[in-house]
């Protein structure tokens, strides 16, 4: 059977190489040279027989991403990549620059199934799920073309990671081991729009992971009109679980909030989400949102924002607004891709 040996473990690897005669000091070679010289071809790994790595590359191909586009802010350097992938399928990530290091914005399913009326990801359409390899290669490929290490990931682009669940917690195992990449689960940020039952089964796991919540409304009628999702799980049973999961996990969940003008920027908006919120180990993030030519929906003004912040604030809930990253070069989520699969670009 043909499995992308990037998305195993350093045991599972093992347990192959067992399989074909090998000694278990060849899977740590091997997982190395994946996951720390993060290696895009079997031809690299240098110290490893060739007979077996002829038998690698017919039984377990690497399957990674290559670089179809690059777009580069000259306002602020941030990095969009559109990637293909083996099948010839496309997804987005994205580089940002802070001062703290580099942050990877990375993609967890080709297209969304969620169809959250801002959101280009859904415009095309959903394809399939990445698999954990596939998620780290975007990370890799990204790394070596700018020549850096992120020190921070953050699973916010394409797709809702939620709805490809095992791929999702086998690419975090993969992504933290002390083995390969050993990026620190505390730098790490999973966003969803609100599958709540999934968001129970990551509370058991105790990953220490910040959860963020894609909330953008605090009246069911309204973000069941911008995100379907919410007819499914009304906004009390999602704040509900993620009360638990606060309680629970003792981390402060981020609730993300995009500032749609006229739509949920309103001062009524602001209180209600004061009022839903209250009490709760959270922080909300304003999300000056970038236009999408295929949305009806525009941003706030900062005077607006600005408003939205000091209601917040005065009734107790801790506020930031997030840098706005890339407002030049397509970098909300799918647009690159669907620019290129309409041949606009």
């Amino acid at each position: 059977m043909n499995y992308d040996i990037k998305s195993m473990t350093a045991s599972e690897i093992e347990a192959v190489l067992k399989q074909l005669g090998q000694p278990s000091y060849r899977a740590k070679q091997i997982y190395s040279w994946l996951h720390k010289n993060k290696a895009s071809s079997y031809s690299e790994m240098t110290n490893i027989p060739k007979t077996l790595i002829g038998k690698l590359e017919e039984e377990y191909p690497l399957n990674g991403c290559e670089i179809k586009r690059r777009q580069i802010s000259e306002k602020d350097s941030t990095v969009k990549y559109l990637f293909e992938l083996s099948d010839g399928e496309f997804v987005e990530s994205v580089v940002m620059k802070y001062k703290y290091g580099y942050t990877v914005c990375v993609s967890t399913q080709a297209g969304c199934k969620m169809g959250c009326a801002f959101c280009a990801s859904t415009v095309g359409g959903f394809r399939r799920n990445l698999l954990p390899g596939e998620i780290v290669s975007e990370i890799y490929t990204a790394e070596n073309d700018l020549g850096i290490t992120v020190s921070h990931i953050v699973l916010m682009g394409m797709g809702e990671p939620l709805d490809n669940y095992e791929n999702v917690m086998r690419f975090l195992e993969i992504i933290t081991s002390e083995e390969g990449h050993n990026i620190s689960m505390r730098n790490i940020s999973l966003s969803t729009c609100g599958i709540v039952p999934r968001i129970y089964d990551l509370m058991q796991k105790h990953l220490g992971l910040t959860l963020s919540i894609s909330l953008h409304a605090p009246f069911d009628e309204m973000r069941s009109r911008i995100m379907p999702v919410n007819n499914k799980y009304h906004i009390d049973e999602l704040l509900t679980a993620c009360r638990r999961y606060a309680a629970e996990t003792s981390r402060r969940i981020s609730f993300e909030y995009a500032m749609l003008s006229g739509i949920n920027d309103t001062d009524e908006c602001a209180l209600a989400l004061a009022k839903a919120l209250k009490g709760m180990l959270c922080h909300v993030n304003l999300i000056p949102v970038n236009e999408v030519r295929e949305s009806p929906y525009h941003p706030s003004t900062p005077e607006r924002v600005k408003r939205f912040v000091e209601l917040l604030e005065k009734n107790g809930i801790t506020v930031t607004v997030r840098r706005k990253l890339g407002s030049d070069i397509d970098a909300s989520c799918g647009q690159l891709r669907l620019r290129h699969t309409e041949g606009k670009d």
